[in-house]
């Protein structure tokens, strides 16, 4: 695995603080923005719902959520209280996320970001928040998973 530029922390970029809000309006009022979506949980202390954007993860016909960010509040707040409502415009659906150990997670993680690290420009991006590379191997993809919480997505019955 490269060490060069992997994100080195638990925070959210000050570039997300700043295009959140932004996102976050544009998902709202239903605009198309790529995988994402509004994701709302309650507030693990404060049981005050917390709505942040998010890209859903398709894979074999399951839904994921990933943390590019590590161990960030979202995350926290989804384990304390795994039901969340998933909403893009005026479309809404109420769903049960379920953490996944990160040899279930790797496989997914692979499946979805291995196209993208055989781009040059993309791998940049990417290499800011995963330690990979375009030949990173199923213990890489486990290893970076364990950094990266992800939970499945499935609408509540």
């Amino acid at each position: 695995m490269s060490t060069a530029h992997a994100f080195a922390g638990n925070r959210v970029p000050s570039v997300v603080h700043l295009l959140g809000p932004l996102v976050k309006r544009l998902l709202g009022i239903g605009l198309p923005f790529g995988p994402n979506v509004l994701l709302t949980v309650r507030g693990r202390t404060s049981g005050q719902p917390r709505t942040f954007p998010v890209a859903i993860l398709e894979h074999e016909g399951r839904r994921f959520v990933q943390s590019p960010f590590g161990e960030v509040n979202w995350v926290r707040n989804l384990r304390a209280t795994p039901e969340a409502t998933v909403s893009k415009g005026r479309t809404t659906e109420v769903v049960v996320a379920t953490e996944l150990t990160a040899e279930q997670a790797g496989p997914i993680l692979r499946a979805a970001l291995s196209p993208y690290l055989r781009s040059r420009m993309t791998r940049a991006v990417l290499g800011k928040f995963f330690d990979l590379r375009a030949d990173a191997t199923a213990e890489d993809y486990i290893a970076e998973a364990r950094r990266h919480p992800m939970f499945e997505l499935r609408p509540k019955s």
